[in-house]
C-alpha cells in the first residue's frame, strides 16, 4: 500500500483578489488529485493537504513558484490513508481565528527546536514559562515537560485568558503550537499587552517532534483532521485516559448524542458499549433519536406509497 503524506503550512502575507486565488487553488489542487483544506484571508493561507508522495511534491512545487510563497515551509508526516475526506477551498476573515486584531509584524522572536532542546538538555526550562498556545483537550493528550496551558476551548478565547498569566509579564515565556500559526499571533498578542520577553517555538511542535522524538514531549499531538492524533513518528505514549473507565486511550471522538456532541477520549470497549456515546445518560438519548429518525423515516415511506397508489 502506497504510503500517504500529509503537509501542514501556513504564511502570514497580504493578498488579495481571493475569489480569483480561490477557484485558481482549487482547480490545481483537483487536477493533482489531492484532499485537504486550504484557509485564505486578506492575512494570508493557512492550510493541510494529503496525498501520494509524488501528488504532494507537485502540489509543493506549483504552490513555490508564486513570488509570494516561494519561501514558505511545509511540515510533513506520513500516514497510511488520506486524513481528509474532500477538498475545499475557503475564503475567511481570517486564517487563524483569534478574533482580535494584532499587528503580525510585531511577533515574537523565534526559538528553534534545537535551541528549546538545549533549554531542557541543561535544565534551564524552569528559567521559562513554557506556554502552551492550544485548546485544553489538545493539551490533554501531549504536551512539553514541565509546560503550562491556559484552559481555553477556542483559540479566541486566548486574549481573555491571558489575564490568568499576567504575574509572568516580566518573566521569559516561550510560547508553542501544533505548526506554529497560532504562536505567530499569540506572541504578537501578548508583546501588545506588556509581556516583555516572549518566544515562539519556530515550526511548532510537529517540527520538534520528527526532530527530537522521545525526548521532551510527552504523548500525542492533536491535529485537526481525521486522524484527531499523531504520535509524532510513533514514539508518544499516551498520558490520556478514557472519559468514561479513566482506562489510559488517546482515541478523540464526539459523543453521538446531538444534544451533547461533546469532544473527549474514550477507549474502544467503552466506545463499543456505548455506541459512540460519552455516558449511559446520553447512550439512552441517542437510542431516543434514533427511534424519532427511524419513525419518520418510515413515515415518509408510506407517505411515497400511498402517492404512487
Amino acid at each position: 500500500m502506497e504510503k500517504i503524506h500529509i503537509i501542514l503550512f501556513y504564511k502570514f502575507i497580504r493578498l488579495s483578489k481571493l475569489k480569483f486565488l480561490q477557484k485558481k487553488h482549487l482547480k490545481f489542487m483537483k487536477e493533482l488529485g489531492v484532499k485537504g483544506r486550504i484557509l485564505i484571508a486578506k492575512e494570508g493561507i493557512n492550510g493541510s493537504i494529503s496525498g501520494t508522495k509524488e501528488q504532494i511534491e507537485n502540489y509543493k512545487k506549483e504552490l513555490t513558484k508564486t513570488h509570494e510563497f516561494s519561501d514558505i515551509v511545509f511540515k510533513e508526516e506520513v500516514g497510511l490513508e488520506h486524513p481528509f475526506r474532500r477538498i475545499s477551498v475557503l475564503i475567511r476573515d481570517e486564517i487563524v481565528a483569534l478574533g482580535k486584531k494584532v499587528d503580525i509584524n510585531k511577533k515574537a522572536d523565534y526559538i528553534t527546536a534545537e535551541k528549546l532542546k538545549e533549554i531542557y538538555d541543561k535544565n534551564k526550562e524552569k528559567e521559562y514559562i513554557i506556554l502552551d498556545a492550544r485548546n485544553y483537550y489538545e493539551y490533554k493528550v501531549g504536551k512539553f515537560k514541565n509546560s503550562i496551558h491556559l484552559n481555553i476551548k477556542t483559540f479566541r478565547e486566548f486574549p481573555e485568558a491571558l489575564k490568568k498569566i499576567e504575574k509572568f509579564k516580566d518573566k521569559k515565556i516561550i510560547t508553542y503550537c501544533t505548526g506554529g500559526i497560532r504562536c505567530e499571533k499569540a506572541s504578537a498578542l501578548m508583546k501588545s499587552q506588556g509581556f516583555k520577553k516572549v518566544y515562539q517555538l519556530k515550526n511548532g511542535i510537529i517540527t520538534f517532534g520528527q526532530k527530537f522524538p522521545g525526548t521532551y514531549w510527552n504523548g500525542k499531538c492533536f491535529v485537526f483532521d481525521k486522524r484527531l492524533v499523531s504520535d509524532l513518528n510513533k514514539t508518544g505514549e499516551t498520558i490520556s485516559n478514557c472519559y468514561t473507565c479513566e482506562k489510559l486511550s488517546d482515541l478523540y471522538r464526539n459523543c453521538r448524542n446531538v444534544h451533547c456532541d461533546k469532544l473527549y477520549t474514550q477507549c474502544k470497549s467503552c466506545q463499543e458499549e456505548f455506541s459512540g456515546c460519552c455516558s449511559q445518560e446520553c447512550f439512552k438519548e441517542f437510542q431516543k433519536q434514533c427511534l424519532v429518525k427511524a419513525t419518520l423515516n418510515q413515515g415518509r415511506k408510506m407517505k411515497e406509497i400511498e402517492i404512487r397508489n
